[in-house]
């Protein structure tokens, strides 16, 4: 097997991991808290990426890159992670899910507003196909309407809008990283200050009972969790390095579909027809975005 063959198949088995560990991330939650079992979650990640990557050369990145891009990293996952884990039920963490990968449709759209140049026109449906589907997973088999999509945000207005907040984060997050980053790579550094900060979060809280639940049970699957996290990105900066990214990038779009059908048999869900419909809409109107506004050899 040649080294870009490797550089591949890195990335895609860290398309997989990232796939499966929103799910993953629910079901710990559950048993140690939502803050508490989130912070054990981005805790071990970090552990692993400085046992594999090696320490953080901390002095070596721009001020600005740490504050800005850090910034932006840390509130996009404590957003994610809170959404997933203080949902009401598993299926409205699914939502949650199907929520949070509008990022790639919005991180297009912040592109295009933000680069001055002409576009395809075709872009703006492929951005309201993506937020359709969410509408229509959303409301589910109870028909789609304005009046029953605000009935189920009425239900965990908070978790809602994290999820929101979280995708249009990311977004931005991924517009400003290319231009602050100046090739650096703080990704350990960044799940430290995750951490570090949903530590100080859950002292905050009136949130207990973290060590009374850590049980057999719960602790192989928190470190299962946060290696398969941490795993995640090492291996998509392993991938980056000589992969096909053509490939990458386009297989990358499909992850919304990946991880909800991954994630629902995680946590025991069987998906309704319209809910999936709505998965594939959100998956087909990202990946128009991105064909549409490629760069053309």
């Amino acid at each position: 097997m040649n080294n870009s063959h490797k550089f591949t198949l890195a990335g895609v088995a860290a398309i997989f991991l990232w796939s499966s560990v929103m799910g993953l991330a629910r079901a710990v939650t559950e048993m140690l808290g939502p803050i508490g079992g989130a912070a054990s979650i981005y805790t071990v990640a970090a552990l692993f990426l400085f046992l594999v990557m090696g320490k953080p050369k901390w002095r070596q990145y721009s001020l600005r890159y740490v504050l800005i891009g850090g910034g932006l990293f840390v509130a996009y996952e404590i957003c994610l992670a809170l959404a997933l884990a203080m949902a009401n039920t598993r299926q409205q963490a699914i939502e949650m899910l199907v929520i949070n990968y509008l990022w790639p449709a919005l991180t297009v759209l912040l592109a295009v507003l933000t680069s001055g140049k002409k576009t395809n026109w075709l872009v703006y449906p492929s951005i309201g196909l993506a937020f359709f589907g969410v509408a229509w997973s959303i409301t589910g088999e109870q028909g789609l309407s304005v009046a029953q999509i605000a009935a189920n945000v009425a239900t965990n207005p908070a978790t809602y809008a994290m999820a929101f907040t979280g995708a249009f984060l990311w977004a931005i997050y991924c517009n400003l990283t290319k231009r602050i980053a100046n090739g650096q790579n703080a990704i350990t550094l960044f799940f430290i200050m995750t951490a570090v900060t949903l530590w100080i979060k859950y002292a905050l809280s009136s949130e207990t009972g973290l060590i009374l639940n850590l049980n057999m049970e719960s602790g192989v699957l928190l470190l299962i969790s946060g290696v398969a996290m941490g795993s995640g990105y090492a291996l998509w900066n392993y991938a980056i390095i000589g992969g096909n990214m053509v490939l990458l990038a386009t297989l990358s779009y499909f992850t919304p579909v990946l991880s909800t059908i991954i994630s629902s048999v995680i946590l025991g869900l069987v998906l309704s027809q319209s809910f999936l419909q709505g998965v594939v809409m959100v998956t087909v109107g990202s990946l128009m975005c991105w064909w549409v506004t490629r760069e053309k050899s």
